[in-house]
């Protein structure tokens, strides 16, 4: 099973150590890119600090992201599972599974990064702030600048078992997966479903779909169940309390969409 995550905005302080060794990350087939947009990155935000926030889309409060992001390469550099925070990331709470289930993160989890492509949990970053949805002066949009690369990475990464893919829409552009993977592609939507005057309505909850996906993986995780396909994931998450509503595709080489609805936002 491989499991797709966007990353989170906010990130954690690097701390102390050593620096990043680009040549060190997973999907060495990344490495040029990787190159490419790291430089660019450390360059703007060096130069002019005023455009980096323009580009980067963040206001002045946050002036100090892009001293940060001017400093990339030798800032100190930490596991992603430490970097990465935020409502998924609190929910998954990786730091707190047991070592079977940890290890299982480490093997399955693939974090997706405007500035990395994409990463494991073992991998040594420093925290940066850069969204896939930035368009850099000179590499572009960053979602088309990836698909490329990810294309020519990904697929062996997919292995031949499941994909479950709990990417946002922005991430999701720098990799879509096609043919036989996609097939046995998973897509998952949460629904937070309330009755109305008599009526069920159902509505998408931002805050809550990143806290439900981190928990549902955690729950596979904990479970040690390693679903070999869309109805096998289906049947794992109903097994474990979930209400899943499942929609095959209607043609080949197209990817599952599961909606999960749920009744209470918590």
């Amino acid at each position: 099973m491989l499991v797709l995550l966007p990353p989170s905005e906010g990130k954690a302080a690097g701390g102390s150590g050593a620096p990043l060794e680009l040549d060190s990350l997973s999907l060495p087939g990344l490495a040029d890119a990787r190159t490419s947009v790291l430089a660019e990155l450390v360059e703007l935000c060096g130069a002019d600090e005023l455009k980096a926030r323009e580009v980067l889309g963040i206001g002045e409060g946050l002036r100090g992201e892009v001293l940060k992001n001017a400093e990339l390469r030798t800032a100190p550099a930490r596991p992603a599972a430490e970097i990465y925070t935020g409502v998924l990331y609190d929910a998954l709470d990786l730091a707190g599974l047991p070592g079977a289930a940890r290890a299982a993160a480490d093997r399955s989890l693939m974090v997706f990064s405007g500035l990395w492509g994409a990463v494991r949990p073992t991998d040594r970053i420093p925290s940066y702030r850069l969204s896939m949805g930035v368009k850099l002066p000179g590499l572009g949009a960053l979602g088309a600048y990836w698909r490329g690369p990810m294309a020519e990475v990904m697929p062996e990464v997919a292995g031949d078992g499941l994909v479950l893919d709990l990417r946002s829409a922005a991430y999701g552009a720098a990799w879509k997966p096609k043919g036989e993977v996609a097939g046995r592609t998973a897509t998952v939507r949460v629904l937070h479903a309330r009755v109305v005057d008599g009526v069920e309505k159902r509505s998408v909850v931002s805050h809550f779909n990143k806290a439900t996906k981190g928990r549902l993986v955690r729950d596979l995780l904990l479970a040690g169940a390693v679903p070999a396909g869309p109805a096998e994931l289906v049947v794992a998450l109903r097994d474990l309390g979930y209400v899943v509503e499942a929609e095959a595709p209607a043609k080949a080489g197209r990817a599952w969409s599961l909606d999960v609805v749920v009744s209470r936002i918590h």
